[in-house]
């Protein structure tokens, strides 16, 4: 399907993603695409806008990322942001320069392009108030705007917050709009994707999953796929989209490696297997010692994410065999999978099982990603659009690797035990708190996870040396950023007393305060 695309062009900054996330919100495509991307390759695309990403460099050191200044000719409105604002005013003779305070943070910022009532001439500050608190991130500024720029936003510390040449439709950002501690940063964006760059918003879940049906259908033909099913929202999602593109074509592999849930090997079976509502293959492929014997020793947490990738590949190579000739493998893998796995130019956060841990040597004609370019949040929606059911769409979310992310260090039958049993507990001490209005709203992620800690403890008049149970809840909109989650103390009490008392092996329970940034989501 032919759309409105804004290109991302990404020069290595932390919230590349978020800035695609954002524009999408606006019902506009937008792809994340690194800054080594060609002029010819640009003009292909024909977007309807450029946005430029911030990045950890100083654009006036020879290494730094850059790009051919002929980017300015090509007529596409471009927004710079952060060192992308400064990458702009480089390559067009401004001045930047170290700055003798950097700012970081919350940070108030004037709006010199917006009136007290909130009018202003500008297209991007459109309906922006006069005073704004911007989240700002750096240790260099723009000491002069380039010839033809006005200067439009400033703070205490940094002159040009903001600027923009309307001639050549190019705008800049010293700040952040796109992070949720930026006041009106949304609407910034938005005026940029419709203001400056004309578009009309085209970007919706019902036409993404009619265009991509028929996309699958086309690419396919009648070639066999193997979908690499996991129950979760991703892998569920991915494969009702083909199942209703090519029916009975379709084989399911629902592989136990001996880390999920507790209980949702089941669970996942009675969803999508025969009694289920689905018209696909299924087959469970019960494979928990098979992964135990290949984690035995390994506490890296990338070694363990690559070793049960490519242990997923060789269990659905073997079923292929199994099952005849089988043209396509379907993955489940998202666009933060894609991005966070340092694909491009971006720095590898961690790397995902179904995309930094392929084997060399894949025995499949191709790799089907249906869902390769989705945000969390349009998965859910496109799941919704597919009648998936609520409870299934909206589940928790949990990682590819499983609880293999969940157990801090060596793997093995027993410690996977542990931590199902606590989480089991947790998840089920967090429905009780909603539902007894404890708390009005679950987090959007929450789990129980085991540390390799052990320390001495006392249970009745016996000395204990066990482990500690971390428990994790966040609230977030993106998943890219996340606060931890402010749950009743009360309601950690009562999590607390059921695990020790009721879990063997575990004599302390911690909660984890972490944000993201600095930490991740999952524990490791």
């Amino acid at each position: 399907m032919e759309k409105e695309m804004i290109i991302v062009l990404d020069f290595g900054g932390q919230y590349n993603q978020l800035i695609a996330r954002r524009v999408r919100e606006c019902n506009v495509y937008a792809e994340v695409r690194p800054y080594t991307m060609g002029l010819d390759e640009i003009r292909a695309l024909n977007p309807k806008g450029i946005i430029f990403t911030g990045g950890p460099n100083s654009v006036y050191l020879p290494e730094s990322p850059s790009y051919t200044k002929e980017i300015f000719d090509l007529g596409i409105p471009i927004l710079g942001i952060c060192y992308g604002s400064q990458l702009m005013a480089y390559l067009l003779g401004g001045e930047v320069k170290t700055a003798p305070t950097s700012e970081y943070g919350r940070t108030e910022t004037v709006i010199d392009a917006a009136g007290s009532d909130g009018k202003t001439s500008s297209k991007l500050f459109k309906g922006v108030k006069k005073k704004i608190t911007s989240w700002m991130s750096h240790t260099d500024y723009i000491a002069t705007a380039p010839a033809g720029f006005t200067v439009t936003a400033h703070t205490e510390n940094c002159p040009v917050a903001a600027m923009e040449d309307v001639s050549r439709s190019l705008y800049a950002t010293q700040f952040h709009p796109e992070v949720m501690h930026t006041e009106q940063g949304k609407e910034l964006l938005h005026n940029f994707v419709y203001n400056v760059c004309g578009c009309s918003g085209d970007w919706k879940m019902d036409s993404f999953v009619e265009s991509t049906v028929k996309a699958l259908k086309e690419k396919i033909g009648d070639g066999k796929v193997l979908c690499a099913l996991s129950g979760g929202v991703d892998s569920s999602v991915a494969a009702v989209l083909l199942s209703k593109a090519v029916g009975k074509q379709l084989t399911c592999v629902f592989v136990d490696h001996g880390l999920l849930r507790k209980n949702e090997g089941d669970e996942v079976e009675a969803i999508f297997g025969p009694t289920g509502n689905y018209e696909l293959n299924f087959i469970r492929v019960n494979a928990q010692e098979r992964f135990y014997e290949k984690l035995a020793g390994v506490t890296d947490p990338e070694a363990k994410r690559k070793i049960i990738g490519e242990e997923f590949i060789r269990v659905f190579e073997e079923e292929a065999k199994k099952i005849g000739a089988v043209d396509f493998l379907a993955q489940g893998t998202i666009y933060p999978d894609v991005i966070e796995s340092g694909l491009g130019k971006s720095a590898t956060i961690k790397s995902h099982h179904n995309v930094g841990g392929l084997p060399d040597h894949v025995d499949f004609k191709e790799i089907v990603e249906p869902l390769r370019m989705l945000f969390k949040d349009e998965v859910r929606r496109a799941g919704l659009e597919l009648g998936i059911p609520e409870y299934l769409v909206f589940r928790q979310p949990f990682p590819g690797p499983g609880l293999g992310v969940r157990i801090v260090g060596e793997i093995d039958a027993e410690k996977v035990r542990i931590v199902q049993d606590a989480d089991f507990i947790f998840r089920e001490e967090m429905d009780h708190a909603r539902a007894s209005g404890r708390i009005r709203h679950l987090p959007n992620q929450y789990f129980a996870a085991l540390s390799n800690m052990r320390s001495v403890g006392v249970m009745g008049d016996f000395r204990t040396f066990d482990y500690a149970i971390v428990l994790r809840a966040v609230n977030t909109s993106d998943f890219m950023t996340a606060d931890c989650t402010d749950i009743p103390f009360e309601v950690l009490q009562k999590v607390m007393n059921r695990i020790i008392n009721e879990v063997k092996g575990v004599n302390r329970v911690l909660y984890d305060l972490t944000s993201k940034p600095p930490g991740t989501i999952e524990l490791e």
